[in-house]
């Protein structure tokens, strides 16, 4: 396979993702075989830290990975259910940005990438049982029109009669009122917020409406509402260029391709990968990073790593070094670095999320009929919501078979234990049937269940989380204030692929600027 990265003289003379470029008076020779010299640790092997690892390695960098858990890909992953090979965690990524296509691109480059066949989406949990499929023309579940029969099925006729109200009220700039919650649920009413927009927030992001900054989340809406008068007019307006909005896509063939491509294009740069390697300290004096390793599970004296692995010292030295941890543990390394008053703030403690996987057989949903995707009604059932992933992606329904079904169905959300916590794998794989069952509007008990996965997730922040910009930046800068450090990951980026990867990118490049040519802050 040919490498597409640039080799690492040209990449290290080459303009960054920026575009801007180094001082020239320094030889390229010189350049060249500073990045040979410079060592870089990435504490953390989820999907932003590979992606940062990459960046710095591909320039020839002298980097290290060191991840706690015994596998790299973080909240990609794989699982083999009823003999199926299915994704776990993350299954796709937005298209919004480019950032994934091309790092695919880059590392992958023979990579089936494919469109959803099915994306459409469902509301379940409406009164006497019903369910019906979301309008298609809303914003975050802002209907366009209160109007059209699809809305009114959703919110009923008192409902759509008072989402009309927005129409008649006084014009209000969300400047004034950024909640998203309470600025549907003030202009077009409590069922237009709880049945349309609620279900959305919650299943998708793990956040309840009224924690919304709508500014974030709608870019353009607010300018929108003060042309139009109206919020059911702004969405209108949007939804005449929703085509400059992202779509879906995925891999034929699952997600843990772009880790394994990854992994192995370090490998072929001489990166060093350490798994069950959990990192305990972090300090950095005149230039030298020490990070510190949790001692390994084996006999005293003994710290070799599993046959054919590198061997894994107890301490690592680098001259720059990417937190790429979840953010308790970051917190946890670089508390002592930055001082413990820059992370004195009480952090949201995230959602704790649980994923039940099921294989069906069940030929009835064969013809998908409540789509890709069924979003609950908050209060109607115990669980948010359910992915019929056959349904969703061609590759997989060929891989299944006439009559066999993925589904994964979401436990958990803002202050709620997910209802399966606690119980026995039998019963969690019960109620995911039944609830399977209550969104789908399919009968499937516990006996058409060919195989199932358990998977514990917690949710980062979405960007649009309120307050989240002005934590990530607070972190951000005080972070900025050491310039041989980085930090990564969900919890700053936000939620989801394409932000978690641009933002590593991103990051690790301004690194190596600093590292390579000295600009940026100084400590």
């Amino acid at each position: 396979m040919t490498d597409p990265a640039p080799t690492p003289d040209a990449a290290a003379a080459s303009p960054g993702a920026s575009g801007r470029v180094g001082p020239a008076a320094e030889p390229l020779p010189d350049l060249v075989a500073h990045a040979r010299d410079t060592r870089i640790v990435v504490v953390g092997g989820g999907i932003a830290g590979l992606v940062a690892a990459w960046e710095c390695a591909k320039v020839g960098m002298d980097v290290t990975v060191v991840e706690a858990s015994d596998r790299l890909g973080g909240t990609i992953g794989a699982t083999r259910i009823a003999g199926l090979d299915l994704d776990t965690g993350v299954t796709c990524w937005s298209t919004r940005g480019g950032a994934v296509r091309a790092l695919i691109d880059e590392v992958l480059p023979d990579a089936a990438i494919v469109r959803p066949r099915d994306d459409s989406e469902w509301i379940a949990g409406l009164p006497k049982g019903a369910a019906a499929p979301l309008p298609a023309e809303q914003v975050l579940g802002i209907p366009a029109n209160p109007w059209d029969e699809s809305v009114r099925r959703i919110i009923g006729w008192s409902g759509t009669w008072r989402a009309y109200l927005d129409r008649l009220r006084p014009p209000l700039t969300i400047g004034k009122q950024r909640s998203l919650g309470r600025l549907v649920g003030g202009r077009m009413g409590e069922k237009v917020r709880d049945r349309l927009v609620a279900p959305l927030t919650l299943d998708r992001f793990g956040v309840a409406p009224d924690d919304v900054d709508v500014v974030v989340a709608a870019p353009g809406l607010g300018s929108a509402l003060t042309r139009t008068g109206s919020l059911s007019g702004a969405v209108a307006e949007l939804r005449i260029d929703a085509s400059r909005g992202g779509s879906i896509e995925g891999l034929d063939g699952g997600m843990p391709q772009l880790v394994a491509a990854l992994a192995a294009r370090l490998a072929e740069r001489g990166a060093v990968v350490h798994t069950g390697a959990r990192a305990t300290g972090l300090a950095g004096h005149d230039g030298v990073w020490s990070v510190t390793l949790e001692e390994p599970a084996a006999p005293e004296g003994d710290t070799a790593a599993p046959a054919g692995g590198p061997v894994r010292p107890a301490e690592l030295t680098a001259d720059a070094v990417v937190v790429a941890a979840d953010e308790a543990a970051a917190r946890a390394l670089l508390g002592p670095v930055l001082g413990d008053a820059a992370f004195a703030q009480t952090s949201p403690a995230g959602i704790v999320r649980e994923v039940v996987t099921l294989v069906l057989d069940a030929p009835e949903l064969d013809a998908a009929p409540r789509g890709a995707h069924v979003h609950a009604v908050p209060g109607t059932g115990r669980a948010r919501g359910l992915g019929h992933e056959t349904a969703r992606w061609e590759w997989l329904a060929r891989a299944a078979g006439p009559g066999r079904h993925v589904v994964r169905v979401a436990f958990g959300g803002p202050g709620a234990t997910p209802a399966t916590a606690g119980m026995t794998d039998a019963d969690a794989a019960a109620l995911a049937a039944g609830e399977a069952s209550a969104l789908l509007g399919v009968p499937l008990d516990a006996d058409r269940v060919a195989g199932f996965h358990r998977g514990v997730y917690r949710l980062a922040p979405p960007a649009s989380a309120m307050g989240q910009r002005e934590r990530a930046a607070g972190v951000r800068a005080d972070a900025g204030r050491v310039p041989d450090l980085a930090v990564v990951g969900a919890w700053l980026a936000g939620s989801g692929l394409a932000r978690v990867v641009a933002d590593a990118q991103n990051q690790a490049d301004e690194l190596r600027r600093r590292v390579l040519w000295g600009a940026g802050p100084k400590k």
